[in-house]
């Protein structure tokens, strides 16, 4: 690599780096799509990054990104990667050795990161360790000529045109490793999926009847029953775990007589319950769309504890998913009657692989990061002094219910509004509270009181709707809910740390 050029042998010497580093990446992703596909660096180079990002920053990454939250983790990430392979390859122009080691150095810490998941074990670092070898291996070869300042001279060693060669034959391989690696994983989803494809027991109770006005006929409102493949995804999983149903099971133990661990024929086989219930993330700003209604199918928590015996001091169920995440849900609000479901079913179907098959928690009337513990595989009771749960330990609330919410649909923000008759519309909820009315106010005018849709119990979220005489001009509309118990949103703003956003929602619209 001659230095007749400074600037190209520069550009050339990054190039090596960044290629070097990502076959490494990809071969490491190939080895993990072969073996578990949550082994692979960025998957847990991703995690150790959920896991230590500030609340700030998390609340800012789920309201601004949304579902695309992890994608732009991972696309982060990568973009790191090449960064930092370049810095290693100009570093190598004044000393190899020091190039050499930073590659090494980034490549381990993959490793590293690896052996920090909550259930890690030592396997799990496999894959990025034979990642590192690749990446150093390869740095090795694309770096061999003089280190910056030499002019080695023709027939000492490799021209420029060989290291071109070189990087893009090892950018090829990266390329060919990280595809096959894709394909594998997808193909493995594919098989995973099959697993799947359970057929589901009739609920020996099923669901109530909806309500004939359930919907209140107005276009663009949310539906009463949101679609799986629409519903809110708020989670840790950088890789949806792929659980097979025929080695799962469920493992409830602590502060209880008699342990119990179920299988999924056997969870299967037991009285399945069928209820409309609506879940909604903690994460949820005012308006936000992190909530939604589904038909879950399950078995009820409390039968499940019954068989255990809980010792009357335990004040918390430490749910624990496959892949370490934990909640904290209040042993008393599993008791007291309320349809705590550990689901299997949604909307007719097992549950789908993001919502956590083969079985999730499903607790109405509480956020869900303390009740809706997805890939659910332990239960443990115990206090809240002896354990804490994920977000319990960042800070977040320990008793978290659903605060009294209604959410403008209709018209949409900043949107244009025909002058005449026109419909302001939404849907509301006070999960196992009920909702008793929904107010609107335009401008500084009157609440009026609108009308609301039908519900098949207090666990569920309402559509409502009420008429406008819209004039011309530029208006703000307001809306708030007050509950069965007689409490009536508040219009102070809170953020949604620690224990859930509060406020009236309000949008502003234009008539013309």
């Amino acid at each position: 690599m001659r230095s007749r050029h400074p600037t190209t042998d520069r550009a050339l010497a990054a190039l090596c780096g960044v290629a070097a580093l990502l076959l490494g990446v990809a071969g490491a992703h190939l080895l993990a799509a072969l073996t578990d596909p949550a082994r692979s660096p960025l998957a847990v180079a991703g995690g150790v990054v959920v896991r230590s990002v500030p609340t700030w920053l998390e609340q800012i990454a789920v309201q601004r990104l949304g579902n695309n939250d992890k994608p732009a983790l991972v696309a982060g990430l990568g973009l790191a990667v090449v960064v930092a392979g370049a810095c290693a390859g100009l570093l190598a122009r004044r000393n190899r050795a020091a190039g050499t080691a930073l590659v090494a150095l980034i490549a381990v810490a993959a490793a590293a990161a690896a052996l920090l998941a909550p259930v890690a074990q030592p396997v799990d670092a496999v894959p990025s360790l034979a990642g590192a070898v690749v990446a150093v291996g390869a740095f090795l070869l694309l770096t061999r000529s003089a280190t910056r300042g030499d002019d080695p001279g023709p027939g000492t060693g490799p021209d420029r045109r060989t290291v071109v060669l070189g990087v893009v034959g090892v950018g090829v391989g990266a390329a060919l490793a990280a595809g096959t690696g894709e394909a594998v994983r997808r193909a493995r989803e594919a098989q995973a999926a099959l697993l799947r494809a359970v057929r589901l027991p009739a609920p020996a109770d099923p669901a109530p009847a909806l309500p004939a006005d359930v919907e209140v006929g107005v276009a663009d409102v949310t539906p009463f029953r949101v679609p799986p493949a629409d519903f809110y995804r708020v989670d840790t999983a950088l890789v949806v775990p792929q659980v097979d149903p025929a080695t799962w099971s469920l493992r409830i133990g602590g502060m209880v007589s008699d342990p119990v661990e179920i299988r999924y024929d056997e969870l299967l086989a037991m009285p399945l319950v069928e209820r409309d219930l609506t879940l909604t993330c903690v994460s949820n700003e005012v308006g936000g769309p992190y909530v939604g209604n589904a038909r879950w199918l399950g078995v009820r928590l409390a039968d499940l504890l019954d068989r255990t015996g809980v010792d009357p001091a335990a004040e918390q169920l430490l749910s624990r998913s496959v892949d370490g995440w934990s909640a904290s849900t209040p042993v008393a609000a599993v008791l007291d009657g309320r349809d705590a479901l550990v689901a299997v079913g949604m909307d007719g179907e097992p549950l789908p692989a993001e919502h956590g098959f083969p079985a999730r928690l499903v607790v109405p009337g509480l956020y869900g990061f303390v009740s809706a513990t997805k890939w659910l595989t332990e239960i443990v009771a115990t206090t809240y002094a002896a354990e804490q749960a994920y977000w319990t330990r960042r800070g977040w609330a320990i008793d978290a219910p659903v605060r009294t919410m209604a959410r403008i649909d209709v018209p949409r923000p900043l949107t244009t509004v025909r002058a005449g008759r026109a419909a302001i519309a939404g849907v509301c909820w006070a999960q196992h509270r009920g909702i008793a009315r929904v107010e609107v106010q335009v401008d500084d005018g009157p609440w009026r009181t609108a009308r609301l849709g039908g519900a098949p119990s207090d666990d569920t979220w309402r559509q409502w709707v009420i008429e406008w005489d819209a004039a011309p001009g530029r208006h703000t509309v307001r809306a708030r809910a007050t509950d069965r118990r007689g409490a009536t949103q508040p219009a102070e703003r809170l953020t949604p740390f620690p224990s859930g956003a509060q406020g009236w929602h309000e949008v502003v619209v234009q008539v013309s």
